[in-house]
């Protein structure tokens, strides 16, 4: 029986994706990086360490310039953020979870962003979220299962009893090695190995997602 959800942000509650390129692509113009929209692809689902490692495509730096290189990406991106009202939520989000709570299924964030929180609130959802698992939850990220692995001990079920929603091939991966019931949102190319696809969350009930 399912009796928890757990959701990527990016690409599956709302997406930030134009904000996030954007904020790379400022940093990659002001370091004279080749930067373009398919490189921004490889970077979903990935922390901003392993994304900035990506961006910069093997050129090396001393830790001291890693660091500053990602604080300011984040300034740039939390400029952004800052347009984000519940208008920005994707469509089935708010219903679905709307209704999870009313059906007694908990519902929780698994998202290797450290500006998830912020973003939730942003979007109006904070209240309808039992747990939050974000960029600060675990030290390994996705595709390891370790952030939903540590929403599912916040919610105290087993990842059996769990759905997790996911637009990144990593999460998926993720999800899958935590042994988690899967629903991949997007092409199938991408989130093709879930247990189940979908295009978005526009119309999904509670009663779509039932596993054996």
């Amino acid at each position: 029986m399912i009796k928890g959800y757990i959701f990527d942000l990016d690409g599956v509650i709302t997406d930030t994706a134009e904000y996030h390129f954007r904020a790379w692509q400022q940093l990659a113009n002001e370091e004279d990086v080749p930067f373009t929209r398919e490189d921004n692809d490889a970077l979903r689902g990935v922390s901003r360490r392993r994304s900035l490692e990506l961006l910069l495509k093997g050129r090396v730096y001393p830790e001291e310039k890693m660091l500053d290189m990602m604080d300011r990406k984040n300034v740039y991106y939390r400029a952004f953020l800052k347009q984000i009202t519940p208008a920005d939520l994707l469509p089935g989000v708010f219903d679905l979870l709307t209704e999870a709570r009313t059906a007694g299924i908990k519902s929780g964030l698994g998202s290797a962003s450290k500006n998830a929180r912020d973003v939730c609130q942003s979007l109006g959802i904070l209240d309808l979220l039992d747990v939050i698992g974000d960029g600060f939850s675990v030290v390994n990220g996705k595709p390891a299962p370790d952030l939903f692995v540590w929403v599912a001990g916040g919610f105290s079920l087993n990842p059996a009893e769990v759905v997790v929603f996911e637009d990144a091939a990593a999460g998926i991966e993720a999800g899958l090695a935590g042994g988690f019931w899967t629903v991949g949102i997007g092409p199938a190319e991408r989130v093709g190995k879930a247990h189940r696809r979908r295009d978005n969350l526009a119309g999904a009930r509670v009663a779509d997602f039932t596993f054996d």
